[in-house]
């Protein structure tokens, strides 16, 4: 299964769970995030670790960018990880 690379590009997060620049890398287990984020999450790093291609801008590529439903209190970039 291809690992996908979660990094927390803003944080004002009311709980404190994820800082700015905060790294997961995640392949089959969810990373401490609060599951309001990981549920926003979840459908996008499904689809990259199944072969897909995701809007991104004008184009398609293989990351995505989520913001938390708490206002966009905290926002992640994903990424297929390359290592």
């Amino acid at each position: 299964m291809a690992k996908v690379k979660l990094t927390v590009t803003e944080s004002r997060c009311r709980c404190n769970y994820c800082q700015k620049g905060d790294v997961f890398v995640v392949e089959d287990l969810c990373p401490p995030l609060c599951h309001e984020l990981w549920n926003r999450i979840y459908p996008y790093l499904f689809a990259l670790q199944n072969g897909a291609d995701l809007d991104y801008g004008s184009a398609r590529q293989k990351c995505f960018d989520i913001a938390c439903p708490d206002e966009g209190r905290v926002t992640v970039h994903g990424e297929l990880d390359q290592e």
